[in-house]
């Protein structure tokens, strides 16, 4: 790298013509200033540091080449796009990233017209560029279309079935796949094992595979030489048809802590560049590390355990299971849909695989789960990682909707724990069932009860959940740790909480003796209203007659975007604030209903409510 860096190049570079009107002799200059500014400003801000670092100069050469942004760019993911943001005007704004209401760390179509296409999973810019490049062929308009993705992401099927249609149908499309041998973790399957055949020239099994999918080969290249990028993206760019453009980069190029350990350096917080990620004070527990010495736990009592994880042994917290047990761990790639139905086969023998899956990731498996688990009642367990609301990684990566996709599907035990504690009893449980399982927990520490800190039954009882406290007039039913937040609010208004534990099968039991001594039950969840755990308890209340009022809380009909996690609750109204008034409002809109009934409500009685009505009365006076 050559030295000493200014940014002086970069700072007059504020969208893709200015860069392309520098000579080609300046671009390794920029390529130092954009690697040097996205160091040193990740590094300060946080967020995905070592794919950006190994994407430097392609970008660069990507842009210089084409002519964005009507010529259109599709990157995958979004982890390695950094340094695009930077070239597309959004330089200033990268010490923003992942914050509120600063730029996404993923693509948005509405945060540039650079960002043709927005992603947040893996495999999808294939697709998406063919549907552009198709589309300008129908509307007869001149444009390139491109696709940018990564070894990793081309395990999954979607980017296959593209490949296959674009072959077919002789798009002309330009496909550049940026090998860098790793997902998040390193890269696993025949791919990555034999076709792309990193640091040597290409096998006749890479050529003859793309080839045999209609696309004309290219590579390898060097995918930090600038010469060569621009000479090939240059040549290939004009020519008609699908074409593939094999770069081999290096994920942390450039600096090199995470040039050796790029796993680290995925996603970073804040850290000092000069002296690199150092270990600090230990952290709280959290259901990941929670869930992973759980199932440590379990295999070494079972041995018909075996753990299932689409490219996520670091995220959900297995980096010890694959360590201790890895003939019983299976990395099966960036492919959801093969992992569901690979852990329904390993259970037709008698196995008691768990899929290790992040909610948001789940959603791309649904088929699977219906038919070739949940349908054959297979004893797969579902280990959901960051259900509800991630923080900083946004709407794209938010667990919202398990509950309302899962809770229809037959045979399906839905578990959500309220406690550490109760998540490792919960895995037992679902290990023990023998039936289809799944149990959700979030992307935070473990919080602890007071009802949870008695040893727990080494299995739940199904259909159970355990009321908590009892107060007058409101009961909280809570679905799974936002419990431990019911409980500061019932310390206002003086209400009953349920610790619900089961979304299926409700605790039936327990929701009719709530709502015969209470006036208004409140149900909470991190997941979307629409069809989730309350609306399982408005369904049972209404068909069995009983008339209560029912507030459900949740997630609103509406994407939360990045921020703090503390943010992120705060605008859904799931934190004590948020709860607080809306009860509040909820029982002052009854109150109002009953007044002109002439029916009080028997809460009238309840000296603490009445005080919480009379401030809010004042509040909306005022």
């Amino acid at each position: 790298m050559r030295s000493p860096i200014t940014h002086s190049l970069l700072e007059g570079i504020d969208e893709p013509a200015q860069l392309r009107a520098l000579p080609a002799s300046a671009l390794g200059d920029v390529a130092d200033e954009l690697r040097t500014f996205l160091l040193a400003s990740v590094a300060r801000s946080g967020g995905h540091l070592a794919s950006g670092l190994g994407t430097v100069e392609l970008s660069i050469a990507l842009h210089y080449c084409l002519d964005t942004p009507n010529d259109e760019l599709v990157w995958d993911v979004g982890h390695q796009c950094y340094p695009h943001k930077v070239l597309t005007g959004r330089r200033t704004a990268l010490e923003t990233i992942r914050k509120r209401p600063g730029i996404s760390g993923f693509l948005k179509r509405d945060e540039s017209r650079y960002d043709a296409f927005g992603a947040g999973h893996s495999s999808t810019s294939i697709s998406a560029a063919l549907g552009i490049a198709s589309a300008a062929k129908q509307l007869g308009i001149r444009k390139r279309a491109v696709a940018v993705i990564g070894d990793g992401a081309l395990t999954a099927g979607l980017a296959f079935e593209a490949l296959d249609h674009a072959g077919g149908v002789g798009a002309n499309l330009l496909v550049i796949l940026n090998d860098n041998g790793m997902s998040i973790s390193e890269n696993v399957g025949a791919l990555s094992q034999r076709l792309t055949n990193r640091g040597q020239q290409p096998t006749t099994e890479a050529r003859g595979f793309f080839d045999a999918l209609g696309f004309e080969y290219h590579g390898p290249i060097d995918g930090h030489d600038l010469p060569t990028l621009l000479r090939c993206l240059q040549e290939l760019r004009d020519q008609p048809g699908p074409r593939l453009l094999h770069v081999l980069t290096c994920k942390g190029k450039g600096y090199e802590p995470a040039e050796t350990d790029p796993i680290k350096y995925h996603g970073v917080t804040p850290f000092d560049t000069e002296i690199g990620i150092v270990g600090g004070k230990p952290a709280p527990m959290t259901y990941t590390q929670i869930f992973g010495d759980g199932v440590c736990e379990l295999a070494a009592e079972d041995s018909r355990i075996a753990v299932v994880t689409p490219a996520m042994r670091e995220g959900s917290g297995l980096v010890s299971f694959a360590r201790r047990f890895p003939e019983r761990y299976h990395d099966v790639g960036i492919a959801e849909q093969h992992a569901v139905t690979f852990a329904a086969g390993l259970a037709t023998q008698g196995l008691r695989p768990i899929v290790a899956i992040y909610s948001t990731f789940l959603q791309r498996a649904f088929d699977q789960v219906v038919h070739d688990v949940c349908l054959q009642g297979l004893p797969v367990t579902f280990a959901i990682d960051r259900a509800g609301l991630v923080g900083p990684d946004g709407a794209t990566h938010n667990g919202s909707l398990d509950l309302s996709f899962l809770r229809c599907v037959p045979n399906l035990t839905i578990m959500a724990p309220a406690s550490g504690m109760e998540l490792r009893a919960m895995l037992r449980t679902a290990v023990e069932l023998g039936s289809p399982c799944a149990l959700r927990y979030p992307r935070t520490a473990a919080v602890g009860l007071a009802a949870a800190d008695q040893p727990l039954p080494r299995a739940l009882p199904v259909g159970r959940g355990e009321l908590l406290r009892r107060g007058s007039g409101i009961a909280m039913l809570a679905f799974g740790p936002i419990a431990d937040v019911a409980h500061e609010v019932a310390d206002i208004i003086d209400a009953s909480v349920a610790n619900m534990r089961y979304i299926k099968p409700l605790d039936e039991a327990l929701i009719l003796e709530l709502a015969t001594q209470h006036e208004v039950l409140v149900t909470l969840e991190e997941n979307a209203i629409a069809g989730g755990a309350g609306s399982a308890v408005a369904e049972f209340l209404a068909a069995r007659g009983i008339q209560v009022s029912v507030l459900r809380l949740g997630l609103p009909d509406q994407p939360i975007e990045h921020g703090t996690r503390e943010q992120c609750m705060n605008e859904a109204g799931l934190d004590v604030a948020g709860i607080f008034d809306a009860i509040a409002r909820h029982c002052a809109l009854l109150e109002s209903q009953q007044a002109r009934s002439k029916r009080p409500l028997r809460m009238r009685d309840n000296a603490m409510f009445n005080g919480v009505l009379r401030l809010l009365t004042r509040s909306q006076l005022d």
